[in-house]
């Protein structure tokens, strides 16, 4: 087997996002791709690795699409299963005016991962293991997610976690925070929101907050993205900060943490986890920066993905 650069677990699944109102005055939804770890192996692949993905989707018209779009942007789909009895999980996304969105999920077939399901050699194979909180809100997928972590472990893989909280999908937010905390002793890599940050160490202070966690759980690369203030990273004992690039015509947040956790995982590819200094701590940010901003002005995110180029030419704009 191929050795893969970053293999990620988790949902894959169909977002509903609103786009226009018809005829009669309905919302119009389109059935757009999504799930977040997908979501960070598309933009990874548009900058050159080689990425695969594990998880489940129904055997019907819309597990058929994903399967398709995954495919379209170059995922390896050697770990994605297909259950004859399970509908593919979907979820609908309300868009407020300032691009921040809601969530209704109608979940199916992702929760459904078995432990003897998961596709060892892939994860083996790879550099880095990619997961997020969502495959641990159920015992099955759950189990199948610490399996692949203890593989990732063992065969000497970076580990790389964002809890992407989902409070819904929770059953109460005292095991969500359970599950995560099982996330933060095993990574080597966070990727973490300034909300989801606040609500899981108490402190509203974003260095104090990076603190706690880097003593308690010993995690190498912290990395705090703050939507409209940028982004901070924190590494041994150094801190680095970049500006967001904000877009004028911003009309969707979808994917843009997941298009800056990707770009993390590439500048750590390209360049290791330890040996950063403050001035590529600094480069990492702003390069994830302006990617995650031009994602926004973007509708979904898994087919939408900005080249490097792209990215570089916005950097170079400033």
């Amino acid at each position: 087997m191929n050795k893969k650069d970053v293999v990620a677990l988790g949902e894959l699944l169909i977002d509903f996002t609103e786009n226009g109102i018809s005829g009669q005055g309905n919302p119009v939804l389109e059935a757009n791709p999504g799930g977040a770890p997908c979501n960070v192996l598309s933009m990874l692949k548009r900058l050159g690795h080689e990425v695969s993905f594990i998880g489940k989707v129904g055997n019907d018209m819309f597990g058929a699409q994903l399967e398709e779009a995954l495919k379209e942007v170059g995922i390896g789909t050697e770990g994605l299963l297909k259950d004859d009895k399970i509908h593919t999980t979907l979820a609908f996304v309300h868009t407020f005016p300032d691009g921040d969105r809601d969530f209704s999920f109608y979940r199916n077939a992702d929760v459904m991962l078995q432990e003897d399901e998961i596709n060892e050699e892939l994860i083996k194979s790879c550099g880095i293991l990619h997961f997020g909180s969502l495959s641990m809100t159920h015992d099955n997928c759950r189990r199948a997610t610490k399996k692949a972590i203890e593989i990732a472990r063992s065969s000497g893989a970076i580990i790389s976690f964002d809890p992407n909280l989902r409070e819904p999908l929770w059953e109460t937010l005292d095991i969500a925070k359970e599950q995560i905390d099982y996330g933060m002793e095993q990574c080597d890599i966070l990727k973490i929101s300034d909300n989801e940050i606040v609500w899981f160490t108490g402190e509203t202070d974003y260095d104090k907050a990076a603190a706690v966690l880097a003593k308690e759980y010993n995690i190498p690369l912290i990395t705090v993205s703050l939507g409209r203030n940028g982004s901070r990273a924190y590494y041994k004992d150094r801190k680095a900060e970049a500006a967001p690039f904000l877009q004028k015509n911003t009309i969707e947040t979808t994917g843009a943490g997941d298009t800056f956790c990707a770009s993390v995982l590439h500048y750590i590819l390209e360049n290791g986890l330890y040996d950063l200094n403050d001035d590529r701590l600094k480069e990492m940010l702003i390069f994830a920066n302006a990617a995650a901003s031009i994602v926004t002005t973007r509708k979904g995110a898994l087919r939408v993905m900005p080249t490097k180029e792209e990215v570089t030419k916005l950097i170079n704009q400033r």
